[in-house]
């Protein structure tokens, strides 16, 4: 037992002066003869010893009755140690991504969890909670109600460890409080293994919310491709979880009509794929839908094919250009190419990739007018000539990177590693090519670039990037080298020149970096929008002379297909999807550990943290007592004789 105000404590040795009094009475009885002396002998000494009985009991009575006043005074009370003399702090982690739609035993995880805060938090207590949207700090149950009830599920969630490390921000550092994080969520299985940070003086609480079933089929992606008939095919991949799913339904809808309908089965576990033919050259602003009550948000996907921009190639040739003419055909790309001495310089403003075909000088004024193009995004292709003028080639590349042509060599290499992973070569190899035929070159230039496409045999560079500029190090005409033969050439160029120009595609991941080109020439006050029926923003966006760069993270929120908009003028759709992720609804198994406390309910915790934290005051029981003697006291006096 403890006291509030041990103080009060002191008063309990005034108890000593009744004790004193009634010891030290001094108090005489007046003897008086009578002749019958025996008889009054007796009577004397029973009264004495029944009046002796009474004061001492009625002096039991009235320090009992004074105790218990002044024990009620120090406010006595029954706690833990660990809590007594400190103030309690609790942040709550309340995960709405989508996999909490889940049903469980009384609806949706997320809105039971909701409930259950609301409903067992106690009224006075001052917390922190956010979710994976919002955060609310120091409030009260009363404060965040409204926005409790309406908090909607999120596309994005935090990593478990990014959401306990901003848990702990919110908590203060003062040591003379009890810290406890609680963290609400099903705890979908997203790496191997769930590891929290850990911390001695922080209490952490899991609830593992869990539904009731697995059971869920999803749109898991969109892509298109082109069957042995060379028709442009839709194809959509679905996966199951949990149970057969026969004859799933699948509509696919181009704005709101109807454009083809068809039905598949996917094994338990497993994944099915289906494919709409689609009409060429036919912009549609698409979407993919079935039906599963289970979890709803995966129940559709978006995609928008929009009329491709040609992409406008600039070749400034001293050598043949057959093979540029080859690769950048008219159905894609707008080719200009001419001579040094024919070039028009204001075609270079307006296109996205200049090809310098080994020139054997570069003149000063070409070089000051690709400054200006390659820092407005435009990219530069350089292919060197045999026996150039290497000053020239120094001087040129100076004015884009540090790095450069160092020397001419005149000796046979192969070309035979490709970086796989550079940027450039994504999606063009199924997988890594080793055995191919290598091409060769008989001269090269000699440089200290790192960022490496491909390779000679003895790892110096063949093809680098350094900031918007491709360089080659060698001529690869038919007599320095035999790659225009090589099947790397095409989607090398090709790629280069893509690259240049980044189309949109069919459809991008909410919460991850998107960015796209529009080729659009905006003024000087121009924005673009990005605008649905459900959501408005303005992405992030840079300016240049032929296009605008958009770069999403953080916006959209909503999946759909979205107009970007110049003021009221709609230049093109450009759809986002969620993250197909949170529809695998598989879950970390958690045990109680050394580290954190699993409990599978909100109300199972609450209640837990109330056992260990209650503190109960005894000083009304005191004043019972007190009142009880009292009454003791009184029937003392009155009926004992």
């Amino acid at each position: 037992m403890q006291f509030k105000h041990p103080e009060f404590l002191y008063a309990l040795f005034a108890l000593i002066i009744p004790i004193l009094v009634h010891l030290f009475q001094l108090r005489r009885f007046q003897k008086v003869d009578f002749t019958n002396v025996q008889f009054l002998k007796a009577v004397t000494l029973q009264t004495r010893k029944s009046s002796q009985l009474k004061k001492w009991l009625t002096l039991l009575a009235r320090l009992l009755i004074f105790a218990g006043v002044i024990i009620a005074f120090s406010q006595p009370f029954l706690a833990s140690d660990e809590i007594v003399g400190k103030k309690s702090e609790t942040v709550i982690y309340l995960d709405n991504s989508f996999s909490m739609q889940a049903k469980g035993s009384k609806g949706p995880l997320l809105k039971r969890a909701v409930q259950e805060i609301l409903s067992d938090l106690p009224e006075d207590e001052m917390i922190s909670l956010f979710s994976n949207t919002e955060t609310f700090t120091n409030v009260s149950k009363k404060d965040i109600q409204n926005d409790l009830l309406q908090l909607d599920y999120s596309a994005n969630q935090l990593p478990y460890n990014a959401a306990y490390l901003k848990a702990k921000q919110l908590l203060s550092s003062s040591p003379e409080t009890i810290k406890r994080i609680l963290m609400v969520s099903d705890f979908q299985q997203k790496e191997d293994t769930f590891v929290l940070p850990t911390d001695a003086y922080t209490k952490t609480n899991l609830v593992q919310l869990l539904p009731v079933t697995r059971q869920n089929i999803a749109i898991d992606s969109l892509s298109l491709q082109r069957n042995a008939n060379n028709d442009l095919m839709l194809q959509v991949v679905l996966s199951n979880i949990d149970t057969n799913a026969e004859h799933t339904s699948i509509a696919l809808y181009n704005d709101d009509k109807l454009i083809g309908k068809t039905a598949v089965s996917i094994p338990k576990n497993g994944t099915a794929t289906s494919e709409f033919r689609l009409d060429e050259n036919t912009q549609i602003n698409g979407r993919v839908t079935i039906e599963d009550p289970a979890i709803t948000f995966d129940n559709s996907r978006y995609f928008t094919i929009n009329t491709p921009e040609k992409i406008k190639v600039v070749a400034i040739n001293e050598a043949n250009d057959n093979f540029i003419k080859n690769i950048f055909t008219s159905d894609e790309f707008t080719l200009i190419s001419s001579s040094l001495e024919a070039l028009n310089y204001n075609d270079i403003s307006t296109a996205n990739l200049v090809i310098i075909n080994e020139i054997k000088q570069i003149p000063i004024s070409l070089t000051n007018a690709l400054k200006p193009f390659a820092s407005q995004g435009g990219k530069i292709c350089f292919i060197p000539a045999n026996t150039g003028e290497l000053t020239s080639y120094q001087q040129f590349i100076s004015g884009f990177s540090s790095f450069g042509l160092l020397a001419e060599k005149t000796q046979e290499k192969k070309i035979t590693t490709i970086n796989f992973s550079h940027p450039l070569y994504r999606g063009v190899f199924d997988k890594k090519v080793m055995n191919f035929q290598y091409p060769k070159v008989n001269s090269y230039y000699q440089t200290n670039a790192s960022d490496i496409i491909l390779y000679f045999e003895d790892n110096s560079p063949f093809l680098f990037k350094t900031n918007g500029l491709y360089v080659f190090t060698a001529a690869i005409n038919t007599e320095n080298s035999n790659f225009k033969n090589s099947p790397l050439i095409v989607p090398t160029l090709y790629n280069i020149a893509k690259q240049s120009l980044q189309h949109t595609g069919i459809s991008y991941t909410i919460g991850q970096t998107n960015s796209y080109d529009i080729p659009i020439s905006l003024g000087q006050d121009g924005i673009l929008s990005l605008i649905s029926d459900q959501e408005n923003s303005i992405p992030l966006q840079q300016s240049f002379a032929t296009k605008v760069r958009i770069t999403t993270d953080e916006v959209p929120t909503k999946a759909g297909v979205y107009k970007l908009q110049d003021k009221d003028k709609i230049i093109q759709h450009v759809s986002y999807n969620y993250n197909s992720a949170e529809s695998n609804l598989q879950y970390y198994d958690l045990n109680t550990t050394a580290d954190y406390q699993v409990s599978e309910s909100v109300t199972e915790l609450l209640d837990q943290i109330k056992e260990e934290t209650r503190v109960d005051e005894l000083w009304k029981w005191f004043i019972i007592f007190a009142l009880i003697f009292l009454l003791i006291e009184i029937l003392l006096l009155k009926y004992l004789k």
